[in-house]
């Protein structure tokens, strides 16, 4: 603005001007001769009052209607005027405040006494200080270095007033008429404007431009004192958007550094556009200032409303962002999502990195999605004002693009480049899939990525699941090579207003779906991977599996401990392979494994019912196995411990997970422990119907109460068989068949939607997961493994047939003792020579050595007494009394819990209630309460 300093030193100089001739008119005389010469000569009276009026345009170079001889000596006459003044004035000021003579001024009580040596002291000083020249003010501008932020000035802060000497001070307001008054104000009007101090308008007291916070929150002004009230009211109105502009130019330097993100540096940007169309109208403001005559403070706020107005909605924002990021004070409470900082320094910390990026600690950094969420919240409180619509909506638009960016990256391809942690979508790059095969909660499907709500966009709100899902899917099918990286989607909206927003996410998220479905279903044969799991895991078909144990039946009988793996896996292999059987079709035999899991199934079940209330409706949240050394049975085999384990590579393994896995085991161990119970019942059928002792009929006086006991055994032994077969049936035809159909029947929907010919919904990758887990889970709940209660009593019925099937040979020793016939050393007449030929060959391979002696005594000591076989069968009534006892109390226990449960929860229990009553029947415990009797 040289042209402005120009008019600058011509005001100056006419107010010098202006001051003499009124000292002249004054000195002319009392009676009002000067009055009266002015009036009679108008031409003087003109010229001077163009002097007094048109100083501002005199610099501009506009031709006048005088002479322009007349106007330069008229020029040249005012800067020798003003030159003589001015060092007239520095040589008073000097003068006046001279430390020195200050210093030697005397008190009112010797002034009359000392006056005379005062005068000759002040001539003595005058002398050599007359010509004393002022210290120099050189005000310098520097280049700051390079910051983070790419739109920060780089030029240093100017001084201020306070610090400027006192000779350039301007004259005061109150000696200026209110032409210069005006005209003066307009010009520091314009300097103010652009951030700087005029000469009677500067900054408030207290307000330090080097201070950040200061700068951020904008300056305060004040005005000299003596201007005119109405200017000055005008004036003090327009410095508001002074303040707005001063601390938007700092907002930009600050908000455009690194660690707040690209939303915010082009949130900064666009203000940045904006305040350079702010200067250019000031620029045009000095213009009709230099050039028009009448150009005033009116019309320059006139000129300056509506841009105030856009200044201070600029401002607004700017403030609540700065709030938000705890640069300024913030009066409302913090509300801060803590555990998401805590994973992002966990993060950091992991990467090696700094715990906060970019140095800043406390507050949370608002950035992407909260940005562009305040100034929607701002658009929508603003919609009806068309000037702050316009421009919040073009702020928008320009922050909205980086993000856009990042956005069309994650649904097209898959992938986050969003190194400032701005996005919506979070990803936990410790999560890696080569963890998958130790991953027993779905961590990396869960929690591989993950959505910060406290950061979507009110724009993402509602589609937000999907944009998670979409990219989601594309980054399994970009990590199985099913996405060009390197292809660049054209054609996608870059801004939230575009109105193919909403249809870019949805016919991504489609698209996404689609393909992983296809990679799933087709290229990695997932319902082939289905069908393998449950020929293994359900037993389907199980002609295989009764090979394998009884191959493996001398190696099972062992104390886990003791069991060799790998000749279970071996003996395994060579059943798989067995030529005829529908398993040696299977493509995926490779992936079964046989291992060892040293917790009983209950122990387990209960572990995981307890801790997460599954009976409540939870989820079913599972524990790493083997984890727990006093969990271990002791008395554990391998029978009772054997378990398979299936290896599902990636992708597959996000559907076939370590969860589900671990559901296949949970259902796998309780079909094996029925049917292992049930083969060892069987196995005590075979050896009472085989066995000669329990076939043939005494002839003793006791043969009667022996005759009855056995029968009671084998009423017990089939009742043991009935509940263990029933249940089994219920597990394998009315739980895991239908709900295995209906989920099949779902998958099928997923397979032939593309070429159907009526209009399905579209199956997603997330439902299909879904549908697995539910179908697992239901079945976990319908065979009553979910339930403690049930859990418990299941065991106390288990453990029963258990020890019942175990101590058959006992019983059957017991049996021989009993009966006189079968102890002694003579054949009884009502058991032929072969038969006797058998059993004797049957009881000589059973007998331990040295136990003939005693068998003999014990035969002459039973022959000699009968009281002691009644005292033996007697016994045997008493044992298995209390073990018909035990089991009917415990199975109609269960029989009233599956009663009340089917009432309440699950409806199928009904089916497997009525199948069991049947072993109960005819027993005292028939129709007996549960809470008659405790578990």
């Amino acid at each position: 603005m040289s042209s402005a300093a120009q008019t600058r030193a011509s005001g100056r100089a006419n107010l010098h001007l202006d001051e003499q001739q009124q000292q002249r008119a004054r000195m002319s005389g009392a009676n009002g001769s000067s009055f009266r010469t002015e009036r009679s000569d108008p031409r003087a009276s003109a010229a001077q009052y163009a002097q007094g009026t048109s100083h501002k345009r005199s610099a501009s170079g506009n031709p006048r209607p005088s002479s322009r001889t007349a106007e330069e000596r008229r020029y040249e006459e005012r800067r020798v005027t003003e030159r003589e003044y001015e060092s007239r004035i520095e040589r008073t000021v000097v003068r006046a405040t001279s430390p020195e003579k200050v210093a030697r001024r005397p008190a009112s009580g010797e002034k009359r006494n000392d006056l005379a040596r005062q005068k000759v002291a002040e001539a003595k000083t005058k002398e050599p200080r007359v010509e004393t020249p002022m210290a120099p003010w050189t005000p310098e501008v520097t280049l700051l270095p390079h910051t983070t932020a790419p739109l920060a000035s780089r030029i240093s802060i100017p001084p201020l007033s306070s610090t400027v000497p006192q000779a350039p001070q301007p004259k005061p307001l109150s000696e200026l008429s209110l032409e210069l008054q005006e005209a003066t104000i307009v010009e520091d009007l314009l300097y103010v404007f652009m951030g700087y101090e005029g000469q009677y308008i500067r900054f408030a007291k207290g307000y330090d431009p080097t201070e950040e916070r200061d700068r951020l929150s904008g300056p305060s002004y004040k005005i000299l004192p003596g201007l005119d009230p109405s200017l000055h009211d005008l004036t003090q109105s327009m410095l508001k958007m002074a303040t707005y502009y001063s601390s938007l130019q700092a907002f930009v330097d600050v908000q455009s550094r690194s660690e707040f993100g690209a939303v915010n540096q082009a949130l900064c940007a666009s203000i940045r556009k904006h305040l350079q169309d702010y200067l250019v109208m000031i620029a045009q403001l000095e213009t009709q200032f230099l050039t028009s005559e009448t150009f005033t403070v009116h019309v320059l706020n006139i000129h300056t409303i509506q841009t105030s107005q856009m200044m201070f909605h600029l401002y607004s924002l700017a403030q609540d962002l700065l709030k938000r990021n705890g640069l300024l004070d913030d009066e409302s409470d913090e509300e801060e999502d803590s555990a998401d900082d805590y994973e992002n320094i966990l993060e950091n910390l992991r990467d090696g990195g700094d715990l906060m990026p970019g140095g800043m600690g406390g507050k949370k950094i608002s950035k992407g999605g909260i940005v562009l969420g305040l100034v929607t919240k701002r658009l929508e409180s603003m919609s009806g004002d068309p000037a702050a619509r316009a421009l919040l909506t073009s702020l928008l638009r320009d922050a909205s693009r980086p993000y856009m960016v990042m956005l069309n990256e994650w649904l097209h391809h898959g992938g986050i480049n969003d190194p400032h942690s701005e996005f919506l979508i979070k990803e936990s790059k410790s999560i890696r899939r080569e963890r998958l095969e130790q991953d027993y909660t779905d961590e990396y499907w869960e929690r591989r990525y993950t959505i910060r709500d406290h950061d979507v966009p009110p724009q993402l709100e509602a589609v937000k699941d999907k944009v998670l899902l979409a990219g989601k899917y594309l980054n399994v099918v970009r990590e199985c090579g099913g996405v060009d990286v390197s292809k660049v989607v054209e054609d996608v909206p870059a801004t939230f207003d575009d109105a193919r927003f909403l249809d870019n996410v949805t016919n991504a998220y489609a698209h996404a779906n689609e393909s992983l479905m296809q990679l799933l279903l087709t290229t990695h044969a997932l319902p082939a991977r289905l069908r393998s799991l449950k020929h293994y895991f359900f037993l389907d078909p199980s002609d295989y599996f009764s090979y394998f144990l009884e191959l493996g039946t001398s190696e099972l009988r062992k104390p886990v401990k003791s069991v060799n793996t790998g000749k279970l896996q071996s003996l395994l292999d060579l059943v798989l392979r067995q030529p005829g059987s529908i398993v040696s079709l299977d493509p995926f035999k490779e992936d079964v494994k046989v291992e060892m899991n040293e917790i009983t199934l209950t122990k387990s079940l209960q572990r995981v019912v307890n801790i997460t209330g599954i009976e409540q409706g939870e989820s079913l949240q599972l524990l790493a196995s083997n984890n727990a050394a006093d969990n271990s049975d002791k008395n554990a085999i391998g029978f009772t411990s054997l378990q398979l384990d299936y290896s599902v590579p990636f992708p597959v393994s996000l559907v076939i997970s370590r969860k589900t896995v671990w559901r296949y085991q949970a259902l796998f161990r309780y079909l094996l422990s029925l049917r292992y119970l049930e083969s060892q019942l069987s196995n005590t059928w075979q050896t009472q119907t085989r066995g000669i002792g329990w076939a043939h009929k005494s002839s003793s006086p006791g043969a009667r109460a022996l005759e009855l006991w056995k029968r009671r055994v084998w009423t017990l032994r089939a009742r043991m068989l009935v509940f263990v077969q029933q249940l089994l049936y219920f597990c394998t035809a009315e739980v895991i068949e239908p709900n295995w159909a209906k989920f099949m029947e779902r998958l099928r929907t997923g397979e032939e939607e593309e070429g159907g010919t009526e209009a399905k919904p579209m199956r997603t990758v997330d439902e299909l997961m879904q549908d697995h887990v539910d179908f697992l889970d239901t079945c976990l709940k319908e065979c009553m493994l979910t339930n403690s209660k049930l859990l418990r009593i299941h065991s106390k019925l288990m453990q029963t047939c258990t020890i019942f099937a175990a101590y058959t040979n006992w019983l059957t020793r017991e049996l021989e003792k009993s009966d006189p016939d079968l102890s002694g050393n003579t054949r009884p007449p009502t058991m032929t020579a072969d038969q006797w030929r058998r059993f004797q060959a049957t009881r000589l391979s059973s007998s331990t050595s040295g136990s003939s002696s005693n068998r003999n005594a014990d035969a002459s000591s039973l022959s000699a007494s009968e009281t002691a076989t009644e005292t033996r069968v007697a016994n045997l009534n008493e044992i298995i009394r209390k073990w018909e006892g035990n089991f009917s109390r415990h199975l109609q226990i269960l029989l009233d819990a599956l009663n009340h449960y089917a009432a309440t929860e699950t409806v199928v229990l009904l089916s497997l209630c009525a199948r069991l009553s049947a072993a109960n029947q005819g027993t005292e415990y028939a129709g007996m309460r549960a809470d008659d009797e405790p578990v």
